[in-house]
């Protein structure tokens, strides 16, 4: 089987940072019981990069844009 690496996410996402706390997200979501979206018998972290290569796992802006919104509030 290939190997995943982080150039295979970068394909998706374009920020390695952001790849990083994608994967951790993950691998805290398998802890608590979520499935895998591939079929995989790998380790949680190589399960959460494969899933980010794919496009199964997109970046989350929603909280971003909420605490833009929280900011704009107070001013």
């Amino acid at each position: 089987m290939a190997r995943i690496t982080v150039e295979d996410c970068l394909a998706k996402v374009s920020n390695r940072f952001l790849i990083t706390q994608m994967a951790i997200k993950r691998v805290k979501q398998y802890r608590e019981g979520y499935e895998p979206l591939i079929d995989s018998k790998n380790k949680e972290v190589v399960n959460a990069l494969r899933e980010i290569a794919a496009g199964k796992v997109i970046p989350d802006t929603t909280s971003d844009l909420h605490l833009h919104s929280s900011e704009t509030e107070e001013a």
